[in-house]
């Protein structure tokens, strides 16, 4: 993804996660929702904030890329 020099606050991600959810796979939502729960660096919420934005409108290609890179994120935090 671009880098954003925008630091996102956690609200604005959980957000973002809830305006996708619907398009997104209900095991990465549920993932994603439970990884936030917990404290995350500011480049991880940064990460996720523009792996989720306008996901509903990437091609169904694009959207495994996100699903994967949005998995991997959350294997190396664990």
């Amino acid at each position: 993804m671009s880098s954003c020099n925008i630091d996102h606050s956690l609200e604005e991600v959980q957000t973002k996660l809830e305006s996708q959810k619907e398009f997104l796979p209900a095991a990465l939502y549920r993932d994603t929702e439970l990884a936030l729960h917990q404290e995350q660096p500011q480049e991880i919420l940064n990460e996720v904030f523009h792996l989720l934005k306008k996901y509903d409108l990437a091609d169904p290609e694009e959207q495994e890329n996100r699903n994967t890179q949005l998995q991997h994120l959350f294997e190396n935090e664990q």
